[in-house]
């Protein structure tokens, strides 16, 4: 299991995605009804399978349906902007 001690340098940290479906141990296009959450802040990393990440970010990464996934989305984000100005203030 791998997991990133830094968030990501690349302008973004939190990304609400399709996953690729894996048909004979190649992907084969995206998973249409399937989303997934991946927060480089928590230590997740969208080069990583979902089998290679913590049982922690396997909760936070879902799967999700769409609604359920930009739902999803917006919490997280909001918890990490209340960690950060608890941080400030």
């Amino acid at each position: 299991m791998a997991t990133r001690d830094k968030p990501r340098d690349d302008g973004w940290t939190l990304v609400l995605r399709q996953p690729a479906r894996i048909a004979d141990s190649r992907a084969d296009g995206p998973c249409i009804d399937a989303f997934e959450l991946i927060c480089c802040n928590c230590g997740d990393h969208p080069d990583l399978d979902y089998r290679e990440i913590s049982p922690k970010l396997q909760l936070i990464r879902g799967p999700y349906p769409i609604a359920a996934g930009v739902a999803a989305y917006e919490q997280h984000l909001r918890l990490h902007q209340a960690e950060t100005a608890d941080r400030r203030g």
